[in-house]
């Protein structure tokens, strides 16, 4: 098994698994934290479409059985897990930054933008935040960025299949307006179907006109 090793405060080191567990919101619930929310986002790399976060607290211990990092569950079983965590979660937000927001401030400022949306959108509100990557959330809340989170904490796995679904929805409904790219299909990412209209159409106002593959060509709708 492949584990992680990180520092503690005390200098000491310890593992973090690879697959989910709640440890490390224990680990805030044992310091006094009562609402522990895990953040991610989906849709950093795609040519097309918004960046879309989420927060999720999920109630402790977590009974959600098969949750995992949403880039391992095959469709149907983001769908299914996305169901049950709206029913099960004390409360979930959501945090959109559009195409324009990302070629204006670029894609990490607007993810974190976006992460910070949905931190706020929560109800009750968090106490502290488990955040996918090794960026913080520009909120003064107590926080812990977690590398590869989403393989290793319930509520950011949580947070990765809530921002998943929504934003291949998010895709599937901007498809209905811009048919001609196939965005029900590969969800803005460069694939050779998405490569190739964007050569044959030029870019959609769908697309993040200041992505290397996209700025260089001409206008399409």
């Amino acid at each position: 098994m492949d584990y992680s090793r990180e520092k503690s405060k005390q200098g000491r080191f310890f593992d973090l698994p690879d697959f989910p567990d709640d440890s490390v919101e224990r680990g805030w619930l044992e310091r006094g934290y009562r609402y522990i929310a895990g953040v991610d986002e989906a849709g950093r790399g795609p040519l097309a479409g918004p960046v879309v976060a989420a927060a999720v607290i999920l109630p402790l211990p977590c009974k959600i059985p098969g949750l995992n990092d949403s880039k391992k569950l095959s469709r149907n079983k983001r769908e299914q897990l996305y169901e049950i965590i709206l029913q099960q979660a004390l409360s979930v937000g959501i945090g959109i930054a559009d195409p324009g927001v990302i070629d204006t401030i670029n894609i990490l400022e607007a993810t974190l933008t976006a992460m910070k949306e949905a931190v706020d959108a929560l109800d009750p509100k968090p106490h502290a935040l488990i955040v996918d990557g090794i960026s913080r959330v520009p909120a003064l809340i107590p926080q812990r960025t977690v590398k590869k989170g989403d393989s290793r904490c319930v509520s950011i796995a949580a947070a990765s299949i809530i921002a998943k679904v929504s934003r291949d929805r998010m895709m599937e409904t901007l498809h209905l307006f811009h048919p001609d790219y196939g965005f029900n299909e590969h969800k803005g990412y460069g694939t050779q179907l998405h490569l190739k209209a964007l050569r044959e159409r030029g870019p959609c106002k769908a697309h993040r006109l200041s992505f290397r593959g996209v700025k260089e060509l001409p206008p399409g709708e």
